[in-house]
């Protein structure tokens, strides 16, 4: 008879846990997901600067969930009387211009004369491409370590307004909790720089020399909203090519209508690798923000753009309310088959959606 063969693969018994330490360690997560902070403890820890409660609070901003809103619409009432107390500085350029390396280094500078930072971003792209500017966070490695610096990615959407309206209410906490610099990057193109110019004291615009990107400067578009153009790369055998392009833009922002401000643009240099030209910068914010402060501008200028996300936020309601209706839904796929079908045109179906009774 032949013996019976034994399966190599054997299953041993595993090491049970104590049964107390786990039921312990469950009930004590389970309490933690339960247990919410108050609108009243997060408003009291936000204004000691508490970057955890800030980081909460911003969250709830960004949340879609209905309760979430109602308690962070809570928290800005409260924080409001505690902010508008910061130069909030918006930062553009193309990809590649050097924007992360840029920040860190005029950040690093900022917290070194005892300014506190707060980097956040408008991101309309991140619903596709989930936002660069979590890269940059990890890319600012020294300024996301500074304890007088706060860093917050800007939550994805497809909505350009939404985004913007999440980041202005962010600003908000970051005032609140003592950020006095706040610094508000754009990270798509295009329209994001005109969010983000509604929404700032000062527009920085980055751009490179030898990019062909001197011949902007007779366009109008973002060159027009720039308080300052500063040519960044300005190191190694780039140095020449960045004077000749201070010189071009110099001359064409010349061209431009005086700004309501009475600021003249300026154009600089710097090298944000080598941290050169970097408090240079600072210099000439700090001259518009006198200038402006002295002649009213600086607070009209903030008024018009709280009537300005007034005003947007209601079309975003609507807008959002209309289509997110049954009725509407139903409608509108109909009224896109006979405009398909030639039965209708895009006016009458318009015209006939928007008098329905929703």
């Amino acid at each position: 008879m032949t013996p019976s063969k034994k399966s190599a693969l054997k299953e041993n018994d595993g090491v049970s846990q104590p049964e107390t330490t786990n039921a312990l360690s469950i009930s004590k997560i389970k309490a933690s997901r339960k247990k919410e902070r108050s609108v009243e403890s997060l408003v009291s820890a936000i204004l000691e600067g508490n970057i955890t409660a800030l980081s909460q609070a911003i969250t709830l901003v960004e949340s879609k969930n209905p309760q979430h809103l109602e308690k962070a619409n809570a928290i800005i009432k409260q924080c409001l009387p505690h902010a508008n107390t910061s130069v909030r500085i918006g930062i553009t350029g193309v990809p590649g211009v050097g924007k992360s390396t840029f920040i860190e280094a005029f950040g690093m500078h900022l917290t070194a004369i005892g300014k506190k930072v707060a980097v956040l971003a408008v991101d309309p792209s991140s619903s596709i491409t989930k936002g660069s500017i979590l890269g940059d966070k990890t890319r600012m490695e020294d300024l996301v370590k500074n304890k007088n610096a706060f860093i917050r990615p800007s939550a994805s959407g497809a909505s350009l307004g939404g985004v913007a309206r999440k980041t202005r209410e962010s600003i908000i906490l970051c005032e609140a909790a003592g950020y006095n610099s706040i610094i508000i990057e754009t990270v798509g193109v295009g329209q994001s720089e005109t969010a983000v110019h509604s929404m700032v004291d000062f527009f920085l615009l980055l751009k490179l020399a030898g990019a062909g990107d001197e011949l902007q400067g007779i366009k109008r578009g973002i060159i027009e909203m720039a308080d300052s153009i500063a040519i960044n790369k300005s190191d190694g055998d780039n140095i020449k090519a960045t004077k000749l392009a201070k010189v071009e833009f110099n001359r064409a922002l010349h061209l431009y209508p005086e700004k309501a401000s009475n600021w003249q643009p300026k154009v600089t240099t710097c090298s944000a690798i080598n941290e050169e030209g970097i408090d240079e910068i600072w210099t000439i914010i700090s001259d518009y923000v006198t200038l402006t402060k002295g002649n009213q501008f600086f607070n009209d200028n903030r008024r018009e753009q709280n009537k300005f996300w007034l005003i947007q936020t209601i079309e975003e309601q609507l807008k959002n309310d209309f289509f997110n209706n049954t009725e509407v839904k139903v409608e509108l796929a109909k009224q896109l088959q006979l405009i398909e079908d030639n039965k209708t045109t895009p006016f009458v179906a318009a015209d006939y959606l928007l008098k329905l009774k929703v």
